[in-house]
């Protein structure tokens, strides 16, 4: 079969979208906080084959700059903030084929929790979870989980590769053909086929035996998202569906063609991941109808809602400086966060030393400055574009409102892939791992030796 593109649908289990302006869209749905909401952007997804809905999450919600949340709750700057998990379960409930993914911090949860909520999940969805791991953004999320501050950057990333093994290991612990369930005997499980962990490392320590058999996939699939050079190399190492912010397509074919080389200076298979591009794609049955679109779109993002996401994504109060004042070498290097925000302002601005105007006006955070917007046609000619040209293997597909942007994607581009044989006109199989075509995990799979794994 052709090479064909991965589709996921992104979305956020709080008031708004990605883009936080999009609950003030008239043809928004305005009850962000039901059930129905999500389940009907699940039944959305599904018709249109997407391979998976994804949610991204926060601990916290915007509340660095100024250090204070009265400006997030005023504009609705994603001020809601509910667990994605509990939102994915009642999307599954309502359909068959789509994956479920979401997003668990690494850096202020316990391996075993986390091991053993997507296990669940897992089960629960007939083998649809899948985990992304994250190593959290900023002090307020810290200081929500009981911590002083946030972790430096790098050092998060040291902790979450431990933080993997032992996921991972609990995982691995439950091997195939354990469950008997024979009623006669009263025996329920083999117990030489369910091992404890044991792990005692740096960061963690861990016993078990874990409380989740293996699913139908073996274990729930392990998204990335890392930008950074240390967070390629963790996605090169663990990632399976890794997310990408590519700009343009020399950009996109810059970062597939490095974490495809992590992949493989890990001793895995870079075949065995796919690379998706974030996209806000704004589409209508014509470019003219898609253009008048964009206009009212365009009339909804204020100028807070990027200087509250800047801060909160780099962890930096860009309230301490006027708008215009240069930011000094040294708060540049002090920001965390997702510093690929921070390194591409530094590049698409020209400036060493840009201001607060320039990380709004470069950065793209809190706005729709990025959006392909078009006809069938327009949309899915700059799709091909990137896919053919290896810039990625699929995209994560952005809302600028709820649900019409899915449904007009699902509507308008969906189709006019399919007829180009870039998209899939079903699903392949059962479980998200036989959607995507990636291999069920043998138990173990996942280790290498050490110097194969070291940076």
């Amino acid at each position: 079969m052709n090479r064909q593109m991965v589709l996921v649908g992104f979305l956020q289990a709080q008031n708004c979208t990605n883009l936080p302006s999009s609950w003030r869209h008239p043809d928004s749905r305005d009850d962000s906080m039901s059930a129905d909401y999500y389940q009907e952007i699940g039944r959305i997804l599904e018709a249109g084959k997407f391979h998976m809905a994804f949610f991204d999450d926060r601990l916290a919600m915007p509340d660095r700059y100024g250090n204070d949340h009265a400006h997030t709750v005023e504009y609705g700057i994603r001020c809601v903030k509910m667990d994605p998990l509990i939102v994915l379960t009642t999307m599954g409930m309502v359909t068959e084929r789509l994956g479920l993914g979401a997003t668990c911090s690494t850096t202020y949860y316990e391996p075993f929790d986390v091991a053993r909520r997507f296990a669940t999940l897992d089960l629960m969805s007939g083998g649809r979870a899948g985990w992304n791991v994250v190593t959290s953004l900023n002090d307020g999320e810290a200081l929500n989980m009981g911590r002083d501050s946030h972790p430096e950057h790098d050092s998060r990333y040291d902790k979450a590769d431990e933080f993997m093994e032992v996921v991972l290991g609990h995982w691995d612990t439950w091997e195939d053909g354990a469950l008997i369930m024979d009623k006669k005997t009263g025996r329920f499980a083999d117990p030489t086929k369910v091992k404890r962990l044991d792990h005692t490392g740096a960061a963690f320590r861990s016993r078990g035996p874990f409380t989740v058999p293996r699913s139908q996939q073996g274990h729930p699939v392990i998204i990335q998202a890392g930008a950074s050079g240390r967070g390629q190399r963790f996605a090169g190492r663990w990632g399976e569906v890794i997310f990408t912010a590519a700009r343009n397509l020399q950009g996109a074919k810059d970062g597939y063609a490095a974490v495809r080389n992590e992949a493989a200076k890990a001793g895995r298979d870079p075949d065995q991941m796919f690379l998706c591009n974030l996209t806000t794609p704004v589409c209508a049955a014509t470019k003219a109808e898609a253009e008048d679109k964009m206009a009212l779109i365009n009339k909804l993002p204020l100028q807070i809602d990027a200087l509250s996401l800047l801060a909160e994504a780099l962890n930096y109060d860009f309230a301490s400086k006027d708008l215009d004042e240069p930011l000094t070498t040294d708060e540049l290097k002090s920001m965390q966060g997702i510093l690929g925000i921070r390194d591409g302002v530094l590049k698409n601005s020209g400036k060493s030393n840009p201001s607060a105007r320039d990380f709004v006006t470069f950065s793209g955070r809190g706005q729709v400055q990025d959006a392909m917007v078009g006809g069938p046609k327009e949309i899915a000619d700059r799709l091909e574009e990137m896919f053919v040209e290896r810039g990625c293997d699929g995209f994560v597909i952005a809302a600028t409102y709820v649900p019409g942007s899915y449904a007009d994607f699902v509507q308008h581009v969906v189709p006019e892939l399919q007829r180009r044989g870039l998209f899939q006109k079903d699903y392949r199989g059962k479980t998200l791992r036989e959607n995507l075509g990636l291999k069920r995990p043998a138990a173990g799979a996942w280790k290498m030796p050490p110097r194969d794994a070291a940076e």
